[in-house]
């Protein structure tokens, strides 16, 4: 067992940390308010509601409608925290998102929660697997995946200092933390988790720490990894994706995600404009079959082992 794998025993749900951090920012700002789609509980926003009850909006199942009423409070002035199910709130109210709140510049905050395949058990129509591709497609839109609850509090107060529509991902599947309690998120540029010199991974999100995980294992075998947590889809660091393409000898992506359109897509359109190198992409890949999250990222190729596996073959290994 790698060293951080065995850390992994100690994992953490990112919606304490989100909550925790909006009611924190809230308590600072009276113009943030909440606005949900009938679902507190699994938003975990009771918190929320105890310390403000008269800033949470609860429209019911009607995402269209809260994502336009998110938009009504943005132009009066409020900075709506628009919060439900990743799958509903981007499938559903698409429209909504890109035209009141991107095409009309409001400032909204939409957190996608439970994302990826989070509600394995449920199905693919649970799946959130889109989501990212979908906002990454929409101009104007910020588009954050953390990795960790680190990295998820410094998301939602980097999203409500910012002026203009966000999508940030908050998973409820355990992960172990891989920041440290003081990160400052910053759109645009990655973080370097580890150094390495034969070959990049770049991840973000749920999968980071396998990522980080296999790293550990071709370092075992002489394979030097380096290990980009891309956090911010869009804006994307183009830089630190040239630079990996120029000085190690291939690119693996992980996402817990379609990788047509999400971050893989992202970093192959710089890729190939850039330095072209060869380059793995891994992801779900298409409709995900039913079963625990852990098994269905598994299935996809993204354990340790998995990673390991695509890593060696761009490296002709």
């Amino acid at each position: 067992m790698t060293q951080l794998l065995a850390g992994a025993e100690r994992t953490f749900d990112c919606r304490d940390a989100f909550v925790d951090t909006l009611v924190a920012l809230a308590r600072e700002d009276e113009r943030i308010v909440g606005v949900v789609n009938d679902s507190v509980g699994s938003s975990k926003l009771d918190a929320f509601r105890t310390a403000f009850p008269d800033r949470l909006v609860n429209v019911g199942i009607a995402e269209q409608d809260m994502v336009g009423m998110a938009a009504g409070l943005a132009a009066s002035g409020r900075i709506p925290f628009v919060s439900g199910a990743a799958c509903f709130l981007t499938a559903r109210a698409m429209e909504q998102i890109k035209v009141d709140a991107a095409y009309s510049g409001n400032n909204i905050k939409l957190c996608g929660m439970s994302p990826g395949v989070a509600y394995g058990e449920l199905g693919p129509t649970h799946h959130s697997i889109e989501d990212v591709a979908w906002m990454r497609a929409i101009d104007r839109m910020v588009v954050l995946v953390p990795a960790d609850p680190a990295e998820t509090a410094a998301a939602i107060r980097w999203a409500a200092g910012y002026d203009g529509p966000v999508f940030v991902r908050v998973s409820r599947m355990p992960v172990p933390a891989v920041h440290g309690p003081d990160l400052v998120l910053e759109p645009g540029r990655a973080t370097v988790l580890r150094e390495g010199d034969d070959v990049t991974l770049i991840a973000n999100g749920t999968v980071v720490w396998r990522t980080l995980a296999a790293a550990e294992l071709l370092a075992a075998d002489g394979i030097s990894a380096r290990v980009l947590s891309m956090t911010s889809v869009s804006p994307l660091d183009t830089d630190a994706v040239v630079r990996a393409a120029r000085e190690t000898a291939g690119i693996v992506t992980v996402e817990e995600a379609v990788p047509r359109g999400g971050l893989g897509g992202a970093v192959a359109e710089t890729v190939v404009r850039s330095h072209p190198v060869p380059m793995r992409m891994l992801g779900i890949d298409g409709f995900a079959p039913t079963g625990s999250a852990a098994y269905l990222l598994d299935h996809f190729q993204m354990s340790p082992e998995g990673i390991v596996r695509q890593a060696r073959e761009v490296l002709g290994r």
